[in-house]
């Protein structure tokens, strides 16, 4: 009987052992940007620069969604681009769709778990930013007992218990807060969205929102940010984007707009020092984004890193980084945390991505720049009632990851013919340099609305402080004009044409339209942190629908004309950056070369960061959202079982 007992005991021995080897196998991706500051990183090396192609597809899961038609008492709405980034817990996987609804998969094979509806699309129907319905992500929480989902779907706030996809029915009123209850002041909720995932942080979730930039009235939506009880939905506090009078920063809003200003808000993915307890906000233009004869001013906090107490909501510092905005330069990435080796010390720092091509780095608890800011004249505007600022800030290091201002010389030159077309296109509009405001002949803007940099901002590694950033190459045309049909959307004196604001050239019928200007129109760059040098950019992607293009056939073009796009990389201690870059191609980078290890063309675009994780069966994952609507897959690769 003793021999029997001390049997069991050891097969019992083995058996935990045995389990906990397997959870050490376990390696998740549990947030956003895996980390809660935003790093992009994962200390995987399974697949690595030797084996990378050995990669090939493990599963995939289809959405399978499709368009509301409109009826009696529905608008008609329509799923997006699928730009998901699917959090990894305990073998699980959690995301979004682009209708918003929340998956639960098996995270070793995809097999559906469950699924939450919020059925985001009903009455109101499609929102106002022109795209469809998109949904970057989802947040989670937990006490070690229980896990909490939330997902910010429009104006509502949604906790979903982890296991069983069901609402929680303490948190608010049957599992769900209004978030637009108690704001600046009443908003149409249907002009309220959330595209970005919730950030949380002890037994807060914190969340910003999103508004057209078509939506120009007075009164539209304010971006205050706010953070609620994990358990409750109870507000804890509030902060006011756009501040009122006696709070810090009102004084730079002439004429009392602070009264009717809206958007102003942090649309984008943010981030937080978990161990401090400081949240790091991107914030956008306010509106509207190119006229701000209505909001004279600097105008704070618009287009602003903005550092929070995560407890309080009370401001710590800031930095604008583009005055009065005309330009729709919202910070439109999610800062990045890290420690680099500066100047002998090592400084926990800030990194925020912006659509000019600018890296401003920032010591994360002083607000200190790591390196100078210059504040440089800047081209102003001469639109009636307009009072465009003097200068801007220029970082004097990094380098810009993109380019900036528009000339003659960044004309699509490919033929003789193409060239002349070019010319001719942009012939009766204005070209300068960057932050050249837009006019009422129209002003070619050399980074566009697109950036820069994206909403998909930059991975690093934390191991060697090299960033890794995707840019876009991409002008816009901004051209003003006298609104002389205020509605109830748009009642802004002067406004914007968005429906011309996309430059190109054609050359007759059947054709096709190329970009005004030559390649590349993307391209990834790695950054040294600790110095502010740049170690390498190359051309990222490809554009097989200007390759195509008849005008161009027999024309010898460049190996990688790269792709324009907003979603940014992914980096991996196995020396990987992988990255789309917005295309339909997934790449795996050698991270300290630059060159193309690896690509497997996805049949569709794949608008998304991608994410990576290993299974307690020991087994490394790679993932990206691809198509939209319909087309919505999620695609895993892993190394092929020889």
């Amino acid at each position: 009987m003793r021999l029997l007992g001390k049997l069991s005991v050891n097969i019992a021995t083995i058996a935990l052992a045995s389990t906990i080897a397997l959870a050490q196998k376990s390696v998740d991706w549990p947030a956003y940007g895996n980390d809660a500051g935003g790093l992009k990183y994962s200390p995987l090396v399974d697949v690595n620069r030797t084996n990378v192609a050995k990669l090939a597809v493990a599963f995939t899961w289809d959405a399978n969604e499709q368009p509301i038609l409109a009826s009696e008492g529905q608008k008609a709405a329509r799923g997006g681009q699928f730009e998901a980034t699917p959090l990894a817990i305990h073998d699980t996987l959690f995301f979004p769709t682009p209708f918003n609804r929340v998956i639960a998969l098996d995270a070793t094979n995809g097999r559906e778990l469950w699924a939450f509806d919020p059925q985001v699309w009903k009455t109101y129907g499609q929102p106002s930013n022109g795209t469809g319905f998109v949904h970057r992500g989802v947040a989670t929480w937990t006490d070690g007992k229980s896990r909490r989902v939330f997902i910010n779907s429009r104006w509502r706030l949604i906790a979903l218990d982890a296991g069983t996809g069901k609402p929680i029915p303490g948190f608010g009123k049957n599992g769900e807060v209004d978030v637009t209850e108690n704001l600046s002041r009443p908003v149409r909720k249907e002009h309220y969205s959330n595209t970005s995932p919730p950030v949380v942080w002890g037994n807060v979730v914190i969340l910003g929102n999103g508004v057209g930039d078509r939506l120009v009235y007075h009164g539209d939506p304010p971006g205050d940010i706010q953070a609620f009880d994990v358990h409750t939905g109870k507000r804890v506090w509030r902060f006011k984007t756009v501040p009122e009078a006696g709070e810090y920063g009102n004084d730079t809003w002439e004429n009392e707009s602070w009264k009717y200003e809206g958007h102003t808000n942090a649309w984008a993915p943010f981030t937080v020092d978990s161990v401090r307890g400081l949240v790091y906000l991107p914030i956008g233009t306010p509106s509207d984004d190119w006229y701000g004869g209505e909001r004279k001013g600097a105008g704070l906090f618009g287009e602003t890193l903005l550092c929070l107490d995560a407890r309080t909501g009370r401001r710590v510092w800031h930095f604008q980084t583009a005055h009065h905005g005309l330009w729709d330069y919202d910070l439109p990435a999610p800062p990045n945390l890290v420690t680099v080796n500066h100047d002998g010390k090592k400084v926990d720092i800030v990194v925020a991505p912006t659509k000019q091509g600018f890296l401003f780095v920032f010591d994360r608890v002083t607000g200190k720049p790591l390196w100078p800011i210059e504040e440089r004249a800047v081209p102003q505007s001469d639109v009636p009632g307009e009072a465009s600022w003097p200068t801007q800030p220029f970082p004097t290091k990094p380098a810009p990851i993109s380019r900036q201002g528009f000339s003659l010389d960044d004309l699509i030159d490919f033929t003789p013919a193409v060239k002349e077309a070019a010319l001719a296109a942009i012939s009766k509009y204005r070209v300068g340099p960057v932050f050249s405001p837009p006019s009422l002949q129209g002003t070619v803007v050399m980074p566009g609305a697109i950036g820069g940099s994206g909403w998909g901002g930059a991975a690093v590694d934390p191991e060697t402080g090299w960033l890794f950033a995707k840019a876009t190459n991409s002008p816009a045309l901004f051209s003003i004009h006298k609104n002389d049909s205020p509605s109830d959307t748009v009642d802004a004196s002067y406004m914007v044409d968005l429906a011309h604001s996309s430059l190109g050239v054609s050359l007759g019928a059947g054709t096709g339209r190329l970009p005004i200007n030559k390649p590349p129109y993307g391209t990834l760059t790695a950054v040294d942190l600790n110095t502010g040098d740049t170690k390498w950019s190359v051309t990222l992607g490809d554009s097989p629908e200007i390759r195509g293009n008849a005008a161009l056939k027999g024309v010898s073009l460049p190996e990688k004309l790269g792709v324009a796009g907003s979603p940014g990389a992914l980096v991996t201690k196995g020396g990987l950056v992988f990255v789309s870059g917005g295309g339909r191609v997934l790449y795996a980078i050698d991270s300290k070369t630059g060159k193309t290890l690896w690509e497997y063309d996805l049949g569709r675009q794949a608008y998304a960061n991608p994410m990576t994780y290993r299974t307690r069966e020991g087994r490394q994952f790679i993932l990206i959202a691809t198509g939209s609507g319909p087309t919505s897959r999620l695609v895993a690769f892993a190394l092929k079982n020889d």
